[in-house]
């Protein structure tokens, strides 16, 4: 069984996708064959948020932009100390894209992998 912090964790991301009762339920039994989230143990909480994640309630944008996506590409951003307009210029001259909201999918994977391919430079 999984404790009351991870409980909750399941019902504010539940809140947060706008789930009704029976979607939550019809959710939890594809993705870990549980009808009430007191049955997970760890590994199908972990299960389930890897699902949460890849749900198409995760989606930015139409074109498939996911939230971890987007904040991976923040996360490296900030470590490479770029600024934003620094980011956006770069969006811009490579991508033809304005901000990172509106890169699709498979756009912002390759971005990420440039940042990545940036930072192994500097290092």
């Amino acid at each position: 069984m999984i404790d009351h912090k991870k409980l909750a964790v399941i019902h504010i991301v539940k809140r947060e996708l706008g789930f009704s009762d029976d979607e939550y339920r019809d959710f939890l039994e594809k993705s870990c064959g549980v009808r009430s989230a007191k049955e997970l143990d760890e590994l199908s909480f972990r299960r389930l948020m890897r699902d949460f994640a890849k749900s198409r309630h995760y989606r930015l944008n139409s074109e498939g932009l996911t939230i971890r996506q987007k904040l991976y590409v923040l996360h490296l951003v900030e470590e490479l100390g770029w600024s934003s307009n620094h980011f956006n210029n770069f969006l811009y001259k490579y991508y033809h894209k304005s901000d990172i909201d509106s890169c699709s999918k498979e756009e912002a994977s390759k971005v990420i992998e440039s940042l990545k391919q940036v930072k192994s430079h500097q290092n």
